[in-house]
This record gives C-alpha cells, structure tokens and sequence, in this order.
C-alpha cells in the first residue's frame, strides 16, 4: 500500500524538478537573446555616432577605413585572447 503512494509522489516531484529546470532554462536563453540583441544594437549606434563626427573631420571613405581597421583590431584582439584560453 505505501509502495505506490511513494512511487507517486516521487514521480510528482521529479516532474516537478524537469518543469523547473526546463522554465529556467528557457528564461536563460531568453535573457541571453535579449542581450544579443541589445548588444548588437548598442554596436550599431556607436558604429553610426563614431561615422556621424569621423565624417564631419575627414572624407566619409576614409570615416569608414578607419571604422573597419578599429574593428578588425578589435577581432583580432579578441580572437587571440579566445585562442590563448584554450591553451
């Protein structure tokens, strides 16, 4: 008689557990999106303010040449420093 009440009520809570962890899975991903894409966003804006002075000061092709060098050194950078982690 107490075998299956127990067998119940540990398979309620282990169902219980996989809900949680999946919710909180999902609010992770959610908020990880959310900060992609506000990361993105925020790099588009000071990618256009940067363009936006840079151009009031030298021709608009060399505004950009010098946009994209500051972000090829910072790829660059950044690709270094994650090959050098996993060493």
């Amino acid at each position: 008689m107490i075998g299956p009440l127990l067998r119940l009520a540990t398979t309620t809570l282990a169902a219980r557990s996989l809900r949680d962890a999946a919710a909180d899975a999902v609010t992770r991903a959610v908020l990880a999106l959310a900060a992609i894409v506000g990361g993105i966003i925020a790099l588009l804006c000071f990618t256009q303010a940067a363009l936006t002075v840079l151009e009031r000061q030298v021709d608009p092709a060399e505004a950009w040449a010098i946009v994209g060098a500051f972000y090829a050194v910072l790829g660059g950078a950044l690709y270094l420093a994650a090959s050098r982690r996993r060493r």
